[in-house]
């Protein structure tokens, strides 16, 4: 009898220590999460002040024959999406030429923003004397503004009076140029000045993927004769895949967002073959007071954006190393 009192006294102890345990448990949870909730509120008003709320205003503009200067402002649901995607609409034609021209600088400037910088990188994490300046001095672009980035190589690239066909002129080649007022010259100079300006950032992030690939991992493959080529294709590229997801999937969506390049320098032109689909959203909205039309063309534009994101994302997934397919 002694043995089995002394079992329940035992076993009711311990069901009483885990009710205590439990409790301070629970509060402990409920506070992680207050404090969670806590630390997220700045970021979740950030969100919902420049994202949420202007996109549930921006698909409530487009629904209207929007101008916001009168009173007036008539509900005409789908028109304006109907309009630009059938061809019915007064700015089918110019829209759609700018989702052309957005299309060729981001197919022209994405693909050297994405190799030029690693290249770079290679480069700059070897071990050289003055690495350190150099370092600097790639980066030293991306820090100025899209205003002072433009302007300065407008004077640049002028046709009569800039110092880049000068000294073309000066070594024996054309001086006359028109790099910001003809075809391909307009696009060369676009992108140029893009990849000149921008590609600091991205040598930046690969240069830190890279010193984050442990360095046996080379020793061994040279002990096991390896070349450079094998060495780059089996270690550093796998090796930098999460950061390419990251770099293509920013340097796309900047590219096709680029307007004050093409603001600034080109003017839109020659015509309107540089006018990207923000210069012409822009133009739309702010100059012809059409924010219905607009904020239209902000959304299908958003649409096209999400499936190029979602593109790169599959391709850069992880292969499933047993099933040979993606993860």
């Amino acid at each position: 009898m002694s043995e089995a009192v002394l079992r329940t006294a035992a076993t009711s102890n311990a069901v009483d220590g885990a009710d205590l345990q439990a409790r301070p448990r629970t509060a402990t949870g409920a506070k992680d999460n207050r404090d969670g909730w806590i630390f997220m509120a700045p970021y979740l008003v950030l969100f919902t002040a420049f994202v949420i709320v202007p996109t549930v205003l921006g698909i409530w503009i487009s629904l209207h024959e929007y101008d916001y200067t009168l009173p007036e402002k008539p509900w005409v649901g789908l028109d304006n999406y109907v309009g630009l995607l059938g061809g019915d609409s007064p700015f089918y034609a110019p829209f759609w030429q700018g989702i052309r021209a957005t299309a060729i600088f981001t197919a022209g400037a994405v693909p050297l923003l994405l190799v030029l910088p690693l290249l770079v990188a290679l480069a700059m994490n070897l071990k050289f004397k003055g690495r350190n300046f150099f370092r600097a001095m790639y980066f030293a672009p991306f820090v100025l503004g899209v205003a002072v980035v433009a302007v300065l190589w407008r004077y640049l690239l002028d046709t009569n009076i800039g110092l880049v066909n000068h000294y073309l002129g000066v070594i024996g080649l054309s001086d006359s140029v028109p790099w910001l007022t003809q075809l391909p010259w307009a696009w060369i100079s676009l992108i140029g000045v893009t990849v000149w300006w921008t590609l600091g950032f991205n040598t930046v992030i690969y240069l830190a993927a890279l010193q984050d690939i442990s360095p046996e991992l080379y020793e061994a493959a040279k002990m096991d004769g390896a070349n450079a080529w094998q060495r780059f294709w089996s270690i550093t590229l796998p090796g930098l895949r999460p950061v390419l997801l990251f770099v293509t999937s920013v340097t796309i969506i900047a590219s096709v967002n680029m307007f004050g390049q093409s603001y600034l320098m080109t003017l839109g032109g020659p015509g309107q073959e540089t006018r990207t689909a923000i210069y012409q959203i822009a133009e739309t909205g702010l100059t012809s007071f059409n924010s219905g039309v607009a904020s239209a063309m902000s959304m299908i534009f958003t649409v096209f954006l999400a499936i190029v994101s979602i593109a790169v994302f599959f391709l850069f997934r992880e292969r499933d190393p047993k099933g040979g397919g993606r993860r």
